[in-house]
């Protein structure tokens, strides 16, 4: 295999400047993974620490360096794939040559730098390497893996790691103190069916008086779980409502243009707006789906049980409350569906279910949202039970809840 070819070659003169070998982290805010004797240490520095480190304003070139440090204590030479952590990286010339604006082969002391910078692909056995990835912008919460080889073996370790700058709307909310004590339901199996099929069938507005969109799936996890899971299949965290994110939706809106992180309007439940929201853009900010979910009291073997509702949106109009509004594929059923397929694909589900919500509307007599869209849907939720590691589709579990969707 290439790999083993890699592996075992031997080091070769000329070509590309050598890597330095160690290249100090960004900052004091480094997660670290470790799988027998492969230790990994990630970092990612904010927009104000790229400028220093490099001298240039590489986020304004989308260019997001990734600090990463392999330590290999093996007696066997390790070998680290980028790919694996973004597989469409910038390479240290063509980061400079994105960052000066002219052919940076003819500023060799810009290549230089960013060589001497940059993450090397071979870690000898009882050696550390450290330095730069360059990789695509991921504002947030930054997901990737590391892949480490050796003729021997294969090393794989995801990470989560938060990028100073975004206002993320889940940043203030106190999840461990939403609820007291004395609230907490702990149920079994029979008793979760019971109290989904219990809990309101649609959310609200603020004074809690008219009714929106239906409340059709839930989630049975941990919050690290729940983010983790839907990190890998490509959603992404919602900004809190404020000047600057205002103005970048309205930008996005008319332009066209995509904006990852766009703010969600609240919607109630349990007479407070949702814990969180995340979204999946398409093609451009009116093009996507997002979802909103808030913690019920219930807990299932010890698994915070969570209520949501996702929307399609397939349009925006302007509003002269909200400035823009979306309009939502009316078959909030599919939608449903497509999250199911989507978190399942991502190797996120250990189990899925489905109970009674709320009374169906049919096509022909569909109700409406908050915002005057119509929908249909037969009214059932699906339950998701997460998985905490990768499973394949093959294992996922369907559970007879006591109702399914009818086939199409």
């Amino acid at each position: 295999m290439l790999f083993v070819l890699w592996s075992v070659a031997p080091a070769q003169d000329g070509g590309a400047p050598v890597q330095s070998g160690e290249v100090e982290p960004p900052s004091d805010r480094i997660h670290v993974n470790s799988e027998r004797d492969i230790r990994v240490s990630t970092a990612v520095p904010s927009r104000g620490e790229v400028k220093e480190i490099f001298g240039v304003n590489l986020y304004r070139r989308n260019i997001q360096p990734v600090w990463v440090k392999i330590e290999n204590l093996r007696d066997e030479t390790a070998w680290f794939l980028p790919t694996g952590l973004d597989e469409g990286y910038f390479t240290p010339i063509e980061t400079s040559y994105r960052s000066q604006g002219r052919i940076a082969i003819l500023n060799p002391t810009v290549n230089i730098d960013m060589y001497g910078k940059s993450m090397a692909l071979r870690v000898p056995g009882g050696g550390v390497r450290s330095g730069y990835v360059f990789t695509r912008i991921d504002e947030g919460t930054k997901s990737f893996n590391i892949d480490v080889i050796t003729p021997s073996d294969h090393f794989l370790m995801s990470f989560y790691v938060p990028v100073p700058g975004l206002r993320l709307d889940h940043y203030k909310i106190d999840i461990d103190g939403m609820h007291g004590e004395d609230e907490i339901v702990n149920v079994d199996l029979d008793g979760l069916v019971k109290g989904l099929e219990a809990l309101p069938c649609c959310v609200r507005d603020k004074k809690g008086e008219n009714y929106g969109d239906p409340l059709n799936f839930a989630i049975v996890g941990d919050i690290r779980d729940a983010y983790y899971a839907f990190m890998r299949a490509g959603w992404d965290e919602t900004e809190t409502t404020y000047g600057t994110s205002l103005w970048q939706m309205l930008k996005s809106s008319v332009g066209g243009s995509e904006y990852r992180y766009s703010p969600v309007s609240a919607l109630y439940v349990f007479g407070r707006p949702q814990d969180t929201a995340l979204q999946k853009a398409r093609s451009n900010i009116n093009q996507r789906n997002h979802l909103r979910v808030w913690l019920t009291p219930m807990r299932f073997e010890g698994k915070p049980v969570w209520i949501g509702q996702i929307s399609r949106d397939i349009g925006v109009r302007f509003t002269t409350k909200t400035i823009t509004t979306h309009k939502i594929d009316p078959n909030v059923d599919e939608t449903r569906e497509y999250l199911i397929e989507d978190l399942a694909y991502a190797q996120s589900l250990a189990k899925i279910g489905f109970v009674r919500g709320f009374e169906p509307a049919p096509y022909d007599e569909p109700r409406t949202n908050l915002t005057g869209d119509p929908y249909f849907t037969d009214g059932l939720r699906v339950v998701m039970f997460l998985s905490a590691e990768p499973t394949a589709i093959s294992e996922l579990e369907i559970l007879e809840l006591g109702a399914f969707p009818a086939m199409r």
